[in-house]
């Protein structure tokens, strides 16, 4: 359906003028190689390349309008804005018919856990048949068939589209994983959501934010009155418990051990997964949840929160978290007939690395194998750390490759080995080769030993040296327990 440009800019904040005639517009987008006729042309001034060289290509293409920060293309019809990043969400927001009014939204944010939460409330509302939609670093989809997404949090103009498509589908409520850097970048700023989440905050993105301080004020500008009617927060977490002291907004608390609303106890940790007893303001249940680790239940407890926001019953709560089918590369078990469990997980921060370890050690009667790395061209700060934590809880660490990009392998792997605690009764070794590091782990696991593989998750290329190359650790770990004799199961 078409808009008109006079009616797109009654909704852009920093609004300087619209100037060159009245046009109508059905698309929008910010790179000039998806433009076509119809569509209104957004020029970004970014760091490197400025989107208003490319003005006369996105003419050239068919674009019908341009947002601007400077006046220009003779008579073209275009709206001029002070921020045209900022200007750009509230712009897809009116091109695509502002989605968020005819759905309930609800929004995950934290370091870690939000694709977890996400899918749990998918499960959920599954239980309850009520037709979803989720958007996340896993994709999109609908239902349960995908959609074409990228990123966590999409650019402003591809998250209009997937809610406008989404609205166009049926879908009463989508969630949604919020990151930083879409927070920061207001990817999500033309959004307002029923309910927002925090499950926790970690060392992560400090190439992006800088440092700790700066990482949390970008979470927090989810948790505001005029971007979502309630919140819940972890505040077993520090930082959760940091914001629930700052928040100005009706918020519903949430840990494990009592002394919040929404609580776990009892909770039992199993090769295949946790069981608890939920205990709610709407009453309690027992769960026994298809992942692994105390964690996941803390995650278990975030969706609650949320789902009894949006107004879906205990019975409904209790059935989608027992049913949650398994997520890709979160805690995910690699089922053979061994005597050994192996499990591919995406922790690939100190926090979660310390976090899934101590989870795991209650199923290990034998030893403890984990395989990690660090990525390059990112924080660095967290490389030792991260060997730290590994090392803390390992029989045995094995120190390879993850993503290193344009940097050295061996020089990432060994500011990993740095950290690790020489005063631990555990063995490190260095291997770089990821596939062989796998392999390593897998042949030496024996009657009651848990091989973790963390960093990769549901990743399935390796970027070395700017080229990405096919890479899973799912189905390296299969290839593994099949060359040792085991079969899949």
């Amino acid at each position: 359906m078409d808009v008109s440009l006079r009616r797109v800019a009654e909704h852009l904040p920093g609004l300087i003028s619209v100037t060159g005639g009245e046009a109508v517009v059905s698309e929008i987008t910010h790179d000039s190689r998806q433009v076509q006729g119809g569509t209104l042309f957004v020029a970004i001034t970014g760091e490197q390349i400025d989107g208003h060289d490319f003005i006369d290509l996105a003419l050239r293409r068919g674009a019908s309008a341009l947002l601007v920060e400077r006046e220009g293309a003779g008579t073209t019809p275009q709206i001029v804005v002070r921020d045209s990043r900022i200007a750009m969400a509230w712009a897809a927001r009116a091109v695509f018919r502002a989605p968020d009014t005819s759905m309930r939204i609800a929004g995950v944010t934290g370091t870690n856990g939000k694709t977890t939460v996400v899918h749990m409330l998918e499960s959920i509302l599954q239980a309850a048949s009520i037709p979803s939609g989720i958007i996340g670093t896993l994709g999109a989809r609908i239902d349960g068939r995908a959609l074409p997404s990228e990123r966590t949090t999409p650019e402003a103009t591809d998250l209009q589209r997937v809610l406008g498509t989404m609205r166009d589908r049926g879908v009463e409520i989508v969630v949604m994983e919020v990151s930083s850097h879409a927070l920061v970048l207001h990817r999500s700023d033309a959004i307002h959501f029923t309910v927002v989440g925090f499950t926790n905050l970690s060392q992560d993105h400090l190439d992006f934010h800088g440092d700790m301080e700066s990482y949390f004020e970008a979470k927090k500008r989810l948790f505001r009155p005029e971007i979502a009617d309630r919140a819940v927060l972890n505040v077993g977490d520090p930082w959760g418990s940091r914001l629930e002291e700052e928040v100005e907004m009706p918020h519903t608390n949430v840990s494990i051990g009592g002394g919040t609303a929404i609580t776990a106890s009892e909770a039992v940790v199993r090769r295949y997964g946790t069981s608890f007893t939920l205990s709610t303001p709407s009453g309690e249940a027992d769960v026994t949840l298809p992942l692994m680790g105390e964690f996941n239940v803390v995650n278990a407890l975030v969706a609650t929160g949320m789902a009894l926001d949006l107004g879906t019953r205990i019975e409904f709560i209790a059935e989608g978290l027992s049913q949650v089918p398994p997520i890709p590369g979160r805690m995910e078990v690699i089922r053979h007939g061994g005597p050994f469990t192996v499990i591919v997980d995406y922790a690939h921060t100190p926090d979660a690395i310390g976090v899934v370890l101590r989870s795991v050690r209650p199923v290990v009667s034998g030893r403890l194998i984990t395989v990690v790395g660090a990525g390059g061209d990112r924080d660095s700060e967290k490389r030792p750390l991260m060997g730290r934590a590994v090392a803390t809880w390992s029989d045995l660490t094995i120190i390879t490759t993850d993503n290193p990009r344009t940097e050295n392998p061996a020089s990432i792997a060994a500011e990993v080995h740095s950290g690790a605690d020489i005063q631990t009764a555990g063995e490190v070794v260095t291997l770089l080769d990821r596939r062989d590091a796998i392999a390593r782990a897998v042949s030496c696991a024996t009657d009651g030993d848990v091989v973790l593989i963390l960093g990769k998750g549901h990743e399935q290329g390796q970027d070395v040296g700017g080229e990405v190359l096919p890479f899973d650790d799912r189905d390296q770990a299969r290839e593994a327990l099949v060359a040792e004799g085991w079969e899949l199961t």
